[in-house]
């Protein structure tokens, strides 16, 4: 580490300024976290009131996560959805196919979680599976994979035509952040289990993914449904700019209810309550 680096770590007054206006001025950079912080703590209280203009007005938003591993898809989802109400706003992140799946029309097991009216399906991955890891990985046939990308974009159009709001994400993330964030879950324990065998085999074939993405685009970055690419290499930025973007997507009002007047609490007038040791408590370790 340079002096400078480590002038900057304990807060060196001679080379924090500059350090920190190239902060600023490269975009690339993270955000400080209050700034993080108060930023997303406004834009969950504008996805509150979405929600609610989605659940009066019976919208049906289905919105589409895709990208590298290790992007920031998850991150994003999950700050998207820990303020709202999961009756409305609901995540469907669907495990392999069974063989019976394999054996239904490709688009017969996301159909049916698609959203009714009032509702918004976030897909943490999607069909496009059959553009991405299947067709790099041979999990599909060559005729499967042509006949998606034939059949994909109609079926949006389909989706569209239907009433349905359908929004598509890409978080793309550089070769290099994505080896950083790989590295940083090895390390730890409680991140590890998010290393799969498909995510070791994306570092392997980069280029082939990166291959598969671009045709991928070619067929199905469609008027009715665009693909709208999110940075990735600075989560924090990402998350901020992912749910702004989506926010201006979807005309909505302030619906949020105004402060309830509780009604009283009921009096124990004639109530006994048992003795507390008749009940089975957890221990307090903490």
């Amino acid at each position: 580490m340079s002096k400078k680096d480590k002038d900057y770590q304990r807060g060196n007054p001679k080379h924090l300024h500059k350090r920190r206006a190239a902060d600023r001025e490269d975009p690339k950079k993270t955000i400080g976290n209050k700034d993080y912080e108060k930023a997303l703590a406004k834009l969950q209280l504008e996805l509150v009131k979405l929600q609610e203009w989605i659940k009066a007005n019976g919208l049906k938003v289905v919105v589409i996560f895709e990208g590298r591993d290790a992007a920031g898809k998850g991150g994003s989802i999950k700050r998207i959805t820990e303020c709202l109400n999961p009756r409305v706003v609901r995540v469907v992140a669907l495990p392999a196919p069974t063989e019976r799946e394999k054996s239904q029309w490709y688009f017969q097991r996301y159909a049916q979680h698609l959203p009714a009216a009032g509702e918004m399906v976030l897909f943490d991955r999607s069909w496009y599976n059959r553009a991405g890891v299947e067709r790099v990985m041979g999990f599909c046939t060559d005729d499967e994979y042509r006949e998606f990308l034939r059949s994909c974009p109609e079926f949006e159009r389909m989706l569209v035509r239907s009433g349905i709001i359908l929004i598509k994400y890409w978080f793309s993330v550089s070769n290099e952040e994505q080896e950083r964030r790989f590295q940083k879950r090895n390390q730890e324990p409680s991140k590890r289990w998010k290393l799969s065998p498909m995510d070791l085999q994306s570092r392997s074939r980069w280029v082939e993914y990166s291959i598969a993405k671009d045709d991928m685009f070619v067929y199905t970055d469609i008027k009715q449904a665009p693909w709208y690419v999110v940075d990735g290499d600075v989560k924090k930025r990402a998350r901020l700019n992912v749910i702004s973007h989506l926010l201006s997507l979807i005309p909505y009002e302030d619906l949020t209810p105004g402060p309830i007047e509780l009604p009283p609490r009921q009096e124990e007038i004639g109530y006994v309550r048992p003795p507390l040791s008749d009940q089975t408590f957890i221990p307090e370790v903490f």
